[in-house]
């Protein structure tokens, strides 16, 4: 990360020129190019993460496609993954600071003994909760798909009884990954992912050719129990010691506890997005819950490769840069991110618009995904990447709000912009059936974006919104250059490889995007903006040993 940094004269940028003595100049370089890298790490795991994530789809849509069945898998799934996000996501963000505390100040043992506390917490109210999911998942399934015809309900139904014991092993991993970052261990955490869509791939092929849907249930349980297991070994590494404490009298317990609740709500209300498509979704023609996830999740490849690593890696470092009452440096780095994050997603999210229907093509169209779905899933990524930027800013202020330890500002944030996704989706389905429920999505994200924005300026000092606007307009142009370059080619190469099946497809999709790339670089090389440098320098400095280019 590039916080706090400055362009000179010549397009280049000299690490931290934050007003302070030449040691603490050399600290905080040190400090930046440390987040770099480990950046660097965490987007190389989450690019092979989401390649495997890509392929799991694509196996899945080759062998069940956009059916009853596959709808009945994801809405099935939903349901502990609602509940894994709201509880493991909220404790996830509150124990991470706390842990943190107690670490700078010497106090590492009373961090542990903090730490699990919280795990034997977790897992008691974890298998009550998996063991009640199992009894009442009719309910459950009602509750977030009620307009699903009788038979795919069903099956739903039976599905969730085998996977809500997922629930345990997704709250485990969650936690343990949090610790892990928080101890400065990142590579393991981030590879995990990655294992858990093999093992999922490998449920598909194997017990989904024996046992059908029901087969890939039970792959994906065992998915997500290697996902947590994994990273065992680097935590008792880490100095971890299991005991079957459950203080919860402890002063830091009491806080993690107090933190959670708000956190808790705001996660269940960002959830309710969640509920919102699936219900209205499930009134709609047969694979449409289908089409939105899988468009969903092309939308979030660009937001996991390169935000949310650079999301993970800093926020330990805000955190400890507001307890150590560095306010204007945390104000200079989260400023840096989101013009990173304005230089990387607005292309991306152009590209995506762009090539929709050729990606989705490559990536799904065979056996049980027939040309219905690939139109329904493009025109469903059309209007997602509307809001992929506002995604993934929400992604990073979300957490720097988290480092202020204040829980309280993205709840009301986020149920505003649950209540206009609400609103935006009953007007817009109405004139463009599930493209309306995907296009109300982005524009909600969008408005919590400035939500977000107006709010956090209250908190640290002004973060000149108006720079990051200016920022935006040369890299619109670029991106808009990028759009002809890729268009114009994908178009030209249509004709000459669409007899050549899947190859074909695949050249003409590598093609147009390394042209788009191509041409991007150059435009924003041409215009000068700046954060391109900085990620030349930082790239250099990493291949170099730490020797940035002035």
């Amino acid at each position: 990360m590039a916080g706090g940094e400055q362009k000179e004269s010549s397009g280049a940028v000299k690490a931290q020129t934050f007003p302070s003595t030449k040691g603490e100049n050399v600290e905080k370089t040190t400090t930046g190019k440390m987040i770099f890298n480990i950046t660097v790490l965490i987007a190389f795991f989450s690019a092979l993460s989401k390649l495997l994530g890509v392929l799991r789809d694509s196996v899945i849509a080759h062998k069940f496609g956009a059916t009853g069945a596959s709808d009945a898998y994801l809405v099935a799934l939903t349901a502990p993954n609602l509940l894994f996000y709201i509880i493991s996501g909220a404790l996830a963000a509150v124990t991470v600071p706390v842990f943190i505390e107690y670490s700078t100040k010497g106090k590492k043992q009373e961090a542990w003994k903090v730490f699990n506390t919280v795990f034997n917490a977790v897992t008691v109210v974890f298998l009550l909760i998996a063991a009640a999911g199992m009894v009442f998942s009719p309910c459950i399934v009602k509750l977030i798909a009620w307009n699903l015809p009788g038979q795919t309900a069903n099956l739903a139904a039976s599905l969730a009884r085998i996977m809500f014991p997922l629930l345990l092993f997704a709250g485990w991993a969650s936690l343990f990954a949090g610790l892990l970052n928080a101890n400065n261990i990142f590579g393991i955490p981030a590879s995990s992912n990655a294992v858990n869509n093999v093992v999922i791939i490998l449920g598909a092929v194997t017990l989904g050719s024996f046992y059908g849907v029901h087969g890939l249930a039970v792959g994906t349980v065992i998915a997500m129990a290697a996902m947590a297991l994994m990273q065992v070994p680097a935590l008792l590494r880490a100095g971890y010691q299991y005991k079957p404490t459950l203080d919860l009298s402890h002063s830091g317990v009491k806080q993690v506890f107090s933190l959670i609740l708000p956190a808790a709500a705001g996660l269940t209300v960002n959830q309710a997005y969640i509920l919102i498509e699936k219900n209205i979704a499930s009134g709609m023609p047969e694979g449409t819950i289908t089409a939105l996830s899988l468009a969903n999740k092309l939308v979030q490849v660009p937001i996991s490769l390169f935000v949310l690593a650079l999301g993970t890696a800093v926020f330990p470092t805000l955190t400890k840069l507001v307890t150590a009452g560095e306010r204007e440096e945390f104000s200079a780095s989260l400023n840096r991110l989101l013009r990173i994050l304005i230089l990387g997603m607005v292309p991306a999210s152009i590209g995506l618009i762009v090539l929709r229907y050729p990606i989705v093509s490559l990536l799904y169209k065979s056996g049980a995904f027939d040309q219905r779905a690939t139109e329904m899933t493009a025109a469903a990524l059309l209007f997602y990447s509307v809001g992929l930027a506002g995604q993934a800013a929400n992604a990073i202020l979300t957490k720097a709000f988290y480092s202020l330890q204040d829980t309280k500002t993205p709840v009301k944030i986020t149920l505003a912009t649950v209540l206009v996704n609400l609103g935006l989706s009953l007007l817009l389905t109405r004139f463009l059936q599930h493209g309306g429920l995907a296009l109300a999505s982005s524009l909600a994200s969008l408005t919590g974006t400035a939500l977000f924005m107006f709010f956090i300026e209250k908190k640290v000092k002004p973060l000149r919104w108006t720079g990051l606007i200016r920022f935006t307009l040369p890299v619109l142009a670029a991106s808009a250059l990028m759009a002809a370059a890729s268009y114009g080619l994908n178009d030209v190469l249509t004709g000459l490889f669409s007899p050549h099946g899947k190859l074909g497809l695949a050249v003409q999709v590598g093609s147009s995007v390394a042209a788009g790339v191509a041409v991007f670089i150059a435009a924003a090389l041409i215009l000068k903006i700046e954060e391109l440098y900085i990620l030349r320098n930082y790239l250099m400095a990493v291949f170099t040993g730490g020797r940035q280019k002035d």
